[in-house]
């Protein structure tokens, strides 16, 4: 399948995950698809990342709800729908990643259960790349929106970028970054 950004996919692949907060305030998630992966957030915001295919890398929440997640050196996009969804396009396929560790997941989970996924909105993919000065302009719209204290209007992603911990005051519970 190949991927055009204004089109309505009707066919993509899910995959599940779920976190657990380890003791030494790392988290590890676990993929519906199997894969293992251990998260921790460093003092900048960014989380670093391996997993069990031997996989590493950062995910960076850029700003209203794109994520760039970088693996052994590939850059991807995400972008967050809300309800504990995250958009992706991995090697052409188009992905809808399912947060069901959190109350947002679980509740989209069961409105696509009775029919009623339409109720959290059409998806939005990612675009497939971004300039630098793209990637800044939504780290300054990040930096410049937490700093003014108003909550997400537009993605359940804002990220207290000085945090160093998964717990706290953030509102990304149901967010793929976190």
């Amino acid at each position: 399948m190949r991927y055009d950004p204004h089109q309505r996919y009707e066919q993509y692949d899910v995959v599940r995950y779920r976190d657990e907060l380890l003791p030494d305030g790392s988290v590890r998630r676990t993929y519906s698809n199997g894969v293992t992966e251990w998260r921790r957030r460093l003092p900048n915001g960014i989380v670093s990342w391996q997993d069990s295919r031997g996989q590493h890398g950062t995910d960076e929440l850029l700003g209203k709800g794109f994520v760039k997640r970088i693996a052994n050196g590939r850059v991807l996009y995400g972008k967050e729908q809300g309800y504990g969804r995250t958009a992706w396009i991995i090697d052409g396929r188009p992905t809808v990643m399912f947060n069901e560790t959190s109350f947002g997941g679980r509740l989209g989970e069961i409105l696509a259960t009775i029919g009623l996924a339409g109720v959290m909105g059409a998806i939005v993919w990612p675009p497939l790349m971004m300039s630098p000065e793209e990637e800044e302009e939504l780290r300054a719209a990040m930096q410049q929106h937490s700093s003014s204290g108003i909550s997400s209007i537009d993605s359940d992603s804002t990220v207290d970028s000085t945090s160093s911990s998964w717990d706290g005051d953030s509102s990304d519970a149901d967010s793929d970054f976190g």
